[in-house]
């Protein structure tokens, strides 16, 4: 379980099983992305934000993903920012609802991702997993610059 060199983070999916998770997905995927925009807060998300743009910006980008969202993950609060109307209900729906829809958590690394993982299952979206983020580069890779 290697990311970037170092050891991935606990709850993060390897490549293989993320990679089989997006391809059961296809076109419902949906990924929610736990970064921040305010680099104030979250100084370290500056630091992929321009590799990897944050979902939801403005940026113009070939790596800006369809189906995504920024769900800013708020550590002191421990809970999103903007939950619950971030997912589109019609994405929601496409998947069959809540229980079904396909969702990949992300921070940088996994951290926020997972925390963001668990409260979406509290939430009854239970097929949800946490795929990392840009600094884990085998995972992004696999869904990341989709």
């Amino acid at each position: 379980m290697i990311m970037g060199g170092t050891a991935r983070r606990p709850g993060v999916l390897s490549p293989e099983e993320l990679r089989e998770f997006v391809t059961s997905a296809g076109d419902t995927l949906v990924v929610v992305d736990a970064r921040s925009m305010d680099f104030s807060a979250e100084p370290e998300d500056r630091s992929t934000h321009q590799t990897a743009p944050i979902a939801g910006t403005s940026v113009a980008s070939p790596k800006t993903r369809a189906r995504a969202v920024n769900l800013p993950w708020n550590r002191p609060l421990e809970r999103p920012d903007n939950f619950p109307d971030a997912l589109p209900s019609d994405w929601v729906e496409a998947a069959g609802g809540r229980e079904k829809v396909p969702i990949v958590t992300h921070c940088n690394g996994g951290g926020r991702g997972e925390k963001m993982k668990q409260f979406l299952k509290g939430q009854g979206f239970l097929n949800c997993v946490n795929g990392g983020g840009p600094k884990d580069t085998e995972n992004w890779a696999v869904f990341g610059d989709k």
